[in-house]
Order: structure tokens, then sequence, then C-alpha cells
């Protein structure tokens, strides 16, 4: 296993400005030097300065230093959080700090370095998430026939527009209208599948096990589904990952660079199961899906998982 990560935070208190001083001012006969640059005034006439009509000037002497004190303050915070903003966003050879919960160390505060291999891939796969599919460009028109010849090899490719699209799963004959907060990396997770997962593909594309309901889930939608459930689970669009299940897959990701796309089949074989074991039709879809998402976590975390290949549900993915 590697190392855990922790990121960690500069802490600093508040910064506190001069106290107030306490002024000792001698009014004896004695006082032999000029008070504030004032000539010729007398005893009675020092302590009217100082205390009578003149209060304005201490009033403003002490405005002056709480402006000077409040000045320093304001300086000091900009430095620590210059410095804090270069502990935490820099990048090293030793990685970035990420933030660790206190049940994933063992009740330890034990640094986990991000190493630069894994924040590498990470913002691949950012990348990869932030784009939206686009049913004008070419690439993207070639993935969707890809697709289509992957699922079905003795068939013609349809238009892209066309009612034999929904054989596959989609809503409507324009497959592009189903994609919506899926973006295209659904489309290559489906593609990925089909490819890495032949058999297990087709036999979730033409629902070949079990008793099915008359009402089926539709097999491209919930694919599209999977995609942004798994991206939400793994918290891979806010930040660093900071969940045990996040943190999990980043040590994952160190090892595989398609983990993200092996564990998108395995959670479409799980959710398959989960359907069957309910029952389910297609309005208990959602339902499906979260206890998809429950379980993957609970198999994420355990100790001995450090590949996907070492989830349970992962021996679902062999069609016997």
């Amino acid at each position: 296993m590697s190392s855990r990560t922790v990121r960690r935070r500069l802490r600093h208190g508040d910064v506190d400005g001069k106290t107030s001083e306490h002024v000792d001012i001698q009014t004896s006969d004695s006082l032999n030097e000029p008070l504030l640059g004032e000539h010729g005034r007398d005893k009675n006439q020092i302590e009217e300065y100082i205390h009578g009509d003149n209060q304005d000037l201490w009033d403003e002497k002490k405005k002056e230093r709480m402006h000077w004190s409040l000045l320093f303050s304001r300086l000091i915070s900009q430095w620590v959080q210059w410095l804090e903003n270069i502990v935490v966003c820099s990048t090293s050879l030793v990685g970035r700090l990420v933030a660790l919960p206190s049940s994933m160390q063992n009740g330890r505060d034990k640094p986990f370095y991000m190493s630069p291999l894994q924040e590498e891939r990470l913002q691949a796969l950012r990348k990869r998430l932030e784009v939206p599919f686009d049913g004008s460009l070419p690439d993207h028109q070639d993935a969707l026939k890809k697709l289509w010849k992957l699922a079905y090899p003795g068939r013609e490719i349809p238009p892209l527009k066309s009612v034999l699209w929904k054989d596959m799963g989609w809503q409507g004959s324009d497959p592009s209208t189903d994609f919506r907060g899926g973006g295209f990396i659904s489309l290559e997770n489906l593609i990925f599948f089909a490819k890495k997962y032949p058999d297990a593909f087709r036999n979730l594309l033409n629902k070949e096990e079990g008793d099915r309901a008359e009402w089926e889930y539709p097999f491209a939608v919930a694919g599209i589904n999977i995609s942004f459930m798994l991206s939400q689970m793994l918290d891979l669009q806010s930040g660093v990952p900071s969940s045990k299940v996040g943190i999990r897959f980043l040590e994952i990701l160190a090892a595989d660079e398609s983990a993200f796309d092996n564990l998108y089949c395995v959670a479409f074989r799980l959710l398959d199961a989960q359907w069957l074991a309910r029952r389910a039709s297609y309005m208990e879809f959602n339902e499906v899906l979260k206890l998809t998402r429950v379980q993957l976590e609970r198999e994420l975390i355990l100790e001995d998982v450090s590949t996907i290949a070492d989830l349970p549900a992962y021996t679902m993915l062999v069609v016997r």
C-alpha cells in the first residue's frame, strides 16, 4: 500500500496590535521640560491642557497608534496568507499535501503525499470529465459509430439520428440528447467496456441474464448515469479528493491509469446484479444506482484492495 496522504494547512492565531500605553505625566512644580512643545504654561494650564479642552489632541494620538497597529496587523496577516498559499498550492518532487480524514489515519496524524504521478493522472482524468459531448464534432460522431460497431459487429451503422439507436438503450432517435451532464467520458467508458470486457458488455446490452422486468433500464443511458455517479462518489470535481474512497482511488490510480474506466465496468456489472436481486423495474433505477454506489464504497475501502481487480465485485465481469 502506498503511504497515506495528508494535506496540511498553516494555522495562525489572531495577530494583535500594540496594547494601549499608560502614560504617567508629572505635574509637580519641578517640571522643567516643555510638555508637548508648549512653553510658558503654569501647573494649572498644564493640567487643563491634559485633561481639559485639548483632549481631542490625545484622541488623535490614540487614533494614530491604532491606525499603525491595524496596518501592521494587516501586513502580518497578508504575509501569513501568502506563505500559506505557497505551502498548500505549490507542487514539488515530494508531491502535494492533501487532507486525510482521521478515520483513514487510524487515529494518527500520518502525512500522505500525493505523488507527481498521482497528481498528473488525476488532472488528466479531470480534463476528461470536463469535456461535454458535442454531436457536431466529427471525433464525437466517430466515437458513437465505434460504439455501435462494437455492440453490433454484424449490423450496418445507422445515421446519427435514427430510431435504431433505441436498440442500444438511448431514449430517443438522437443519442446526443441523452448525454446531458454525463459528458464525453461516459461514451469513452462504454467503448472501453465493450473493448475490454466484450462478453460482459454484450450480456448487459442484450439483458441475457436473469428474470427481467417488462420495463427494463435503458442500457446506454444507464451507462451515462454510472459515469456521473462515479465522478461524484470519488469526489473528482471538487479539489483534491479527501474522502476514504477518494484517497483509496488515488492509490489505485497510481498503479492503473485506466482505474476509472475499469471501475466503471465493475459498477455497471454490479448495478445489473442489484437490479436482478431486487427484481427492479424502470422507476426504481435511481434507488438501485444508490445501492450500487454504497456497495462500491464498501469494497473500495477494504484493507486488501490495492487494484480494481481486488474488488469482490470484479469477479462478476467474468461471464460464466
